[in-house]
């Protein structure tokens, strides 16, 4: 192993670490969002108390995402001098646009809405939230951009072995970059929308659980002096037998996230279909890896398994067009070495084969959860009684069902990543050509060992703190206290509870 394979390894790593706090802020961000204009077109104290709940742990994750991301520059730097020195100047503009315009709008706008409950007007409270949302999709946007033009460069040209744009433009609307920013959105909200689910679900089982014998025949649940004592004022729905806080509170986003994962997963398989059409035209080697397609054949299967095969399904997937030829690694290898040489031109076909199949499989179990989910709760039209409650099954399956969206979304990145190489920027740079000249081995190994350290502690930095807020459950409801005259250490008390705090 020398330092180019360790170099590969420490950028996998850390890339898919960060990668996994980044798809749950967007996702999350556009969900508190959602509760909080909730909150303010209702007036409903749940919706304002599911706000600040689930705004928690979008803050720990948002947090966890900007330090976990400080450390893929530092590693261009180090690492990967080479592909800095050519990329630098077509990298530069979208590069400074999410640092300028995406992360700084972001990062303000988030501190503005933690520290702005009851001191903003609400309206102006809730735009925060809102234009911080819109900072986070921008800022995917850029960096997809910059990602799309190493699988697709487009308006540039190379002069002294270095690119340089000659048209910003067509970098920021690279046809790549179109088909993949939609993709990652959505698939942000599948996992956002998992997470949800599964919060929901452990804490709807919780309650359950504390409370065994309440459930009736029919799924609701009579009220009872318990922790977090009920009102109907409170309950979702606001009709029929009042229900318990716990039970109540939980469906509400849980039938929002169902709603959310699944018009996302929608949106993640048709913007896919597209992604698989550019691959035929623009990165035919990894379409062929991820189908193990070794040679050009007309009318090409789809194999979702080894040993199965749709016919012509690959071709009309990949050109509407169920005769086309799709072209086969080993084939484009004969071809590339033609082109750019001697050398293997095929990426590591097991990997990119198998990420492909553990994409969809785990994507398509949680769009398929979340339809299930909404037919389970849905609502009883015509009908007196309260809407149904969320089986007891159900909400038990959301938990073990958390890790497939950020799995997906993984597997995802890998055929996207892996099936490029051996480019670093296809047709132009080799993977082996990006890495530093003078890093050695010790150095890199150096630096993996305490990157790999640093992740993990930040990883259960992370795990702890969401669960802890998590089994915290939101604020109970507030209790309007009696006024009483101000003591002297009253006054002390309440300047302390104005020193800012996590939110509010």
């Amino acid at each position: 192993m020398d330092a180019l394979d360790l170099a590969r390894w420490q950028f996998g790593i850390t890339t898919v670490y960060h990668f996994l706090f980044v798809p749950l802020t967007i996702g999350l961000g556009v969900f508190v969002a959602g509760l909080q204009t909730a909150w303010h077109r209702t007036g409903k104290e749940h919706y304002l108390r599911l706000t600040k709940f689930f705004g928690k742990l979008f803050l720990i994750n948002f947090a966890m995402g900007v330090v976990t991301g400080i450390v893929q520059e530092f590693q261009f730097g180090m690492n990967w001098s080479e592909y800095s020195i050519f990329v630098g100047d077509v990298f530069g503009a979208p590069l400074a646009l999410e640092a300028l315009l995406a992360f700084f709008l972001e990062s303000t706008f988030i501190g503005l809405w933690i520290f702005g409950w009851d001191k903003l007007p609400k309206r102006v409270h809730l735009a925060t939230i809102w234009i911080a949302v819109i900072g986070s999709n921008l800022s995917a946007y850029f960096i997809l951009a910059a990602n799309a033009w190493m699988k697709h460069p487009v308006g540039y040209e190379v002069v002294d072995g270095r690119a340089r744009m000659t048209d910003l433009w067509a970098v920021l609307t690279n046809s790549t970059a179109l088909a993949q920013v939609p993709h990652v959105i959505a698939g942000s909200f599948v996992v956002a929308g998992g997470f949800v689910l599964a919060v929901c679900g452990y804490n709807i089982m919780r309650e359950r659980r504390a409370h065994p014998g309440e459930t009736t025949p029919h799924g609701t649940h009579e009220a009872h002096g318990t922790r977090g004592t009920t009102s109907r004022a409170l309950l979702p729905g606001g009709t029929g037998p009042a229900r318990r806080d716990g039970a109540g509170i939980w469906r509400t986003p849980m039938r929002a996230a169902l709603l959310m994962t699944a018009i996302a997963g929608a949106l993640v398989a048709g913007t896919g279909d597209l992604s698989a059409k550019l691959l035929h035209e623009q990165q035919p080697m990894k379409l062929a890896a991820a189908e193990g397609l070794e040679r050009d054949t007309a009318g090409a299967p789809f194999s979702p398994v080894p040993g199965v095969e749709v016919p012509m399904l690959l071709s009309f997937l990949a050109t509407n067009d169920p005769n086309a030829v799709i072209q086969g690694t080993e084939d484009l290898q004969a071809r590339f070495e033609k082109q750019f040489g001697p050398g293997d031109y095929r990426p590591n076909l097991p990997v990119v084969f198998w990420s492909f199949r553990v994409m969809i499989v785990f994507g398509l179990s949680t769009v398929g959860l979340s339809v299930l989910g909404l037919w389970l709760t849905r609502g009883r039209r015509r009908d007196p009684r309260p809407p149904r409650e969320v089986p007891d099954w159900f909400a038990r399956i959301c938990l073990p069902a958390l890790p497939l969206p950020p799995l997906a979304m993984i597997a995802g990145w890998l055929l996207s990543e892996v099936g490029r190489q051996p480019w670093t920027v296809q047709g132009e740079l080799l993977t082996a050509a990006s890495v530093s000249p003078g890093v050695s081995l010790t150095e890199v190994a150096v630096s993996l060992a305490v990157f790999t350290a640093l992740y993990g502690a930040l990883a259960l930095a992370e795990v702890v703190l969401l669960v802890r807020y998590v089994k915290a459950g939101p604020e109970p409801t507030p209790v309007v206290p009696v006024p009483s005259p101000p003591s002297p250490r009253d006054s002390r008390d309440d300047d302390a509870r104005l020193q800012p705090t996590l939110m509010y």
